[in-house]
């Protein structure tokens, strides 16, 4: 799923790419990607793109009066393209949930792979109208979102640390990987309460939180919309690597299994090298 940093990424992409620029047409080729339908999307043809912005992540095409907003969910991706087919495509075909065409003949697709579909567009005159966007929480970058910030969000919250830094209505932005990655950085177990933190603890966290977005930032600056994804997989210094060893003190990275999802810790640095339980494996071994 694109977290904070590669959405920031392709902000930066569009800034360059689709500011300034006219809108020829938007195509819908999955009418369940659009969550809104007054004003129609045939309302952007022939607008120009003042300008693009990140909520969280959302990410946020300005035209005119208006607001094209996309939440590419977990398997959802925008892919730039110079030109496009004669022919238009066909709807409810592949991967294909949206197509925005420019005067100039270039512009970008919106598609999402597997069968689960969650990407949603929505086109709204405020960015506020968008529900994801109105409960976001602080974006853990502003230069507002200091330590005592963090500190006082903290307060009162009592679950596990992981799964605050990923509520979108406390910190907008976090994931599952950037968590993880957070977590392993600052040598906290992601089963840790929110309301055990000491205060040099929340000053690790914050400071965790912030040179592990802002280094992730710094990497996926100026590359192309296509080499993201690759690039936040290199980058990765514990998710999605179970198995391999950790590059700081070489202890095999763990995994922990949910439903529809699974967090990875080094043992070593972050929970005193005991294993988490993964409940769900002890269940299949009964």
């Amino acid at each position: 799923m694109p977290e904070l940093p590669e959405v920031e990424a392709l902000r930066v992409f569009l800034d360059d790419h689709l500011v300034g620029k006219e809108i020829d047409r938007v195509l819908p080729l999955n009418v369940s990607v659009l969550k809104t339908y007054d004003p129609p999307l045939s309302a952007l043809h022939g607008t120009t793109v003042t300008g693009i912005a990140r909520h969280g992540k959302f990410l946020d095409i300005g035209a005119g009066p208006l607001h094209l907003i996309t939440h590419l969910s977990r398997a959802g991706w925008l892919r730039w393209k110079d030109s496009f087919p004669a022919e238009p495509p066909r709807p409810g075909k592949g991967p294909l949930a949206l197509r925005t065409v420019l005067t100039g003949g270039d512009g970008f697709d919106l598609t999402e792979a597997g069968t689960t579909k969650r990407l949603a567009v929505h086109l709204v005159h405020d960015p506020a109208e968008v529900p994801g966007i109105a409960r976001l929480g602080p974006d853990p970058l502003a230069g507002s979102f200091d330590r005592d910030a963090f500190a006082a969000l903290l307060a009162g919250e009592r679950r596990r640390i992981k799964g605050a830094l990923r509520d979108q209505s406390l910190i907008a932005g976090i994931g599952n990987a950037y968590s993880d990655e957070i977590l392993h950085v600052a040598k906290m177990s992601p089963y840790l309460l929110t309301a055990n933190l000491t205060d040099e603890q929340i000053t690790t966290l914050h400071t965790a939180m912030r040179t592990t977005l802002q280094d992730a930032v710094a990497r996926s600056s100026g590359l192309a919309a296509g080499k993201l994804k690759a690039e936040k997989k290199s980058g990765m210094r514990v998710h999605g690597r179970t198995g391999e060893p950790c590059p700081v003190c070489g202890d095999t990275i763990r995994e922990v299994s949910f439903s529809d999802t699974s967090l990875q810790y080094c043992p070593t640095c972050q929970t005193g090298g005991k294993p988490l339980a993964d409940r769900r494996l002890s269940r299949l071994l009964k």
